[in-house]
């Protein structure tokens, strides 16, 4: 009985011996879903420095003289034209007078020289001159015409610096700087003003080197602020050179208003590169192995392997993938954070 009962136990073992399978085992149930090919918008970040379009300096044309009356503060909105600043003008209006005067009496001696050419002729037609003195008289004449000239020259030129003691804005736009103070004596050349000409404002957005052939001059942006939110703009251009030491290129956005931005703010930009076909797949697809992103593929026999991918975009829902996956393939997207390289899965329907 004994040996009886040894020989069932041997004959048990075998059995189960024979019935284990070879290989892995299906240890997971997940759900697979093919790589697919969708369009997407395409948008590139950038961020830099809020800066006048075009800023104008205003300076004084005429100097040495005392600034009486400052009209505008920075801030304000002037006209092409407008008056930004009088200085004292007493010493120019003197100098006014004194060269009308100086016209009068030009003027005067050239009346009377031109008379004398005209008594000089008539009498050289009748032959009581000699041409010598005629000489004379045109001689007179065209010095005393000369020195009218010059003093109506004189009269010009002060008018012009007396018009110069008001100054005026040369371009339309907002006051970003002012320079001077009432009772300053201004010099020829000082800086009083600075303008951002029409009030218009870009981002001077700096973008990867690697993104840069994507912009466009003309595409449309959003300029963003966590402070003042965002405006609309249009890329104005792109500029031709990249850094060598940090590989960033600029592209200048314009904002469409200023929309309470100013000049040295920080903001981001966000451009709209126009629609791309692109590689996506489920954002539950995606697990990390040494801190890397990657997916399952679902391979022969349902075994999985891990391959890295590099993530372009991301959404709540999807991810955009520029490198290591193909349209068509299968991956893990439900339990896919509980699988191991080599695995083999079972797959259900989702």
């Amino acid at each position: 009985m004994a040996v009886l009962a040894l020989a069932l136990l041997a004959l048990a073992a075998c059995g189960k011996a024979k019935e284990t399978p070879k290989g892995p085992q299906a240890s997971q149930t997940v759900t697979a879903q093919a790589v697919s090919v969708v369009t997407v918008a395409r948008r590139v970040t950038a961020s830099g420095d809020i800066v006048a379009w075009n800023e104008v300096v205003v300076g004084a044309e005429t100097g040495g003289l005392t600034a009486i009356r400052v009209l505008v503060d920075e801030g304000a909105w002037v006209r092409k034209g407008q008056p930004m600043l009088q200085m004292n003008d007493d010493l120019l209006r003197a100098q006014v007078r004194q060269q009308e005067a100086s016209v009068a009496a030009a003027r005067a001696t050239l009346a009377q020289a031109q008379a004398a050419l005209a008594r000089g002729r008539e009498l050289r037609e009748r032959g009581y001159l000699a041409q010598a003195g005629l000489d004379t008289a045109v001689a007179n004449q065209a010095t005393a015409a000369a020195q009218v000239a010059a003093a109506e020259a004189g009269l010009s030129e002060v008018r012009t610096r007396l018009g110069q003691t008001i100054v005026r804005a040369p371009v339309a736009g907002m006051v970003a700087s002012r320079k001077v103070v009432q009772g300053q004596i201004v010099a020829p050349g000082t800086e009083l003003f600075r303008i951002v000409r029409d009030g218009r404002l870009e981002l001077n957005a700096e973008i990867a080197d690697t993104q840069l052939s994507q912009v466009r001059a003309g595409m449309p942006a959003t300029i963003l602020s966590d402070q003042l939110g965002e405006v609309p703009g249009t890329v104005r251009i792109v500029t031709p050179e990249v850094n060598a030491q940090s590989r960033v290129g600029m592209a200048r956005i314009a904002l469409s208003t200023a929309g309470g931005f100013r000049p040295g703010m920080f903001a981001r930009g966000v451009i709209n590169v126009g629609d791309q076909p692109a590689l996506t797949a489920p954002a539950l697809a995606v697990v990390y192995r040494d801190n890397k992103p990657g997916v399952f593929i679902l391979g022969a026999q349902s075994v999985v392997r891990f391959r890295p991918i590099v993530i372009a975009s991301r959404t709540k829902e999807s991810v955009e993938v520029s490198e290591g996956l193909a349209a068509g393939e299968r991956i893990v997207v439900q339990g896919a954070g509980f699988l191991a390289d080599g695995d083999r899965v079972r797959v259900v329907a989702r």
